[in-house]
């Protein structure tokens, strides 16, 4: 049985607004699954359709076996989520904010609240109010609270966004430590690369609703291969693009946006495409390619800049 699964799940809001159109995926048990795209692409609505606090318009999804719609306690049994504006009252301590958790809910232990404060880097903060804790320290708070039920299925609503680059960096560690501990399937949604790359066995590009791609990091890079290489054109770049691919110097997945023009090398060198040029060109540079690169072979939209 699969963790999560969702059947053509759909979202359309009251005017006609359709946020997630059709989304299909099966994420196995202890699988963390990546979804990436920019804000505005779905990812968001899609988790809340998954932890039922969004009704979809039409097909169906499952949360470790039972229906979000038809089933959704059950569904809610099985699952937390840390979604991305911080739910935890900031007038409580940490410890007071684990305890109401628990005692709402009915679930963890005292023993289990402690191995979580030690786990997630919480022992020096946890009788702190958190309104003294940092953007970082009320984030893994967040997932703390999250864990105490000991969820089979954890969903992380962009867990990161906001926070500077070196708490980003701690907090990846500490979502990667939970993930080892534990038996844990992680939903986590992001418009970082870095996160999807690091922590994620599976990644979905969403844009505009749909699902665009679906693999591993290291298969979606490797679509276009060990290198590849830019230059900005004097003209028309589809029209240079276009006459690379006439004369065998650049595949399908060669693609232009703007003024730049990205032409994966697979079976020729950057030499040998440059000198198949008719026109002038510029600011030309070979490197790795990125998901970024990914991301804008498949939509012709930088995620950096839709972000």
């Amino acid at each position: 049985m699969h963790a999560i699964e969702a059947q053509s799940l759909t979202k359309t809001y009251p005017g006609g607004a359709e946020a997630v159109r059709g989304v299909d995926f099966a994420v196995s048990p202890g699988e963390v699954f990546g979804l990436l795209g920019p804000n505005g692409a779905g990812k968001s609505t899609t988790v809340g359709m998954l932890t039922t606090t969004i009704i979809p318009t039409g097909g169906r999804a499952l949360v470790g076996g039972y229906d979000v719609v038809e089933q959704p306690l059950l569904a809610r049994g099985v699952s937390s989520v840390v979604f991305q504006e911080p739910v935890v009252d900031r007038s409580l301590t940490g410890r007071d904010a684990l305890e109401l958790h628990a005692r709402l809910w009915g679930v963890g232990s005292k023993q289990r609240r402690g191995e979580l404060t030690q786990a997630l880097g919480l022992a020096e903060l946890i009788d702190r109010p958190v309104s003294s804790y940092s953007g970082g320290e009320r984030r893994r708070l967040e997932i703390a609270r999250a864990l105490v039920s000991e969820p089979a299925v954890l969903f992380l609503d962009e867990p990161t966004v906001g926070l500077d680059p070196r708490i980003r960096h701690e907090l990846l560690d500490v979502i990667a430590g939970v993930r080892s501990r534990q038996e844990l399937t992680i939903l986590v949604t992001t418009h970082y690369l870095d996160e999807a790359q690091r922590l994620c066995d599976r990644v979905a590009i969403v844009h505009q609703g749909i699902i665009v791609a679906l693999d591993s990091p290291r298969a979606l890079l490797a679509r276009l291969g060990e290198e590849i290489l830019e230059f900005r054109v004097d003209g028309d770049p589809r029209a240079a693009l276009a006459a690379l691919r006439l004369k065998g110097l650049a595949s399908g997945d060669a693609f232009a946006v703007g003024a730049r023009v990205t032409v994966p090398l697979h079976d020729h060198g950057a030499g040998d495409v440059l000198a198949g040029l008719e026109t002038r060109v510029s600011e030309i540079s070979t490197r790795v390619p990125t998901l970024d690169d990914v991301y804008l072979q498949l939509t012709g939209t930088e995620l950096a800049e839709a972000a």
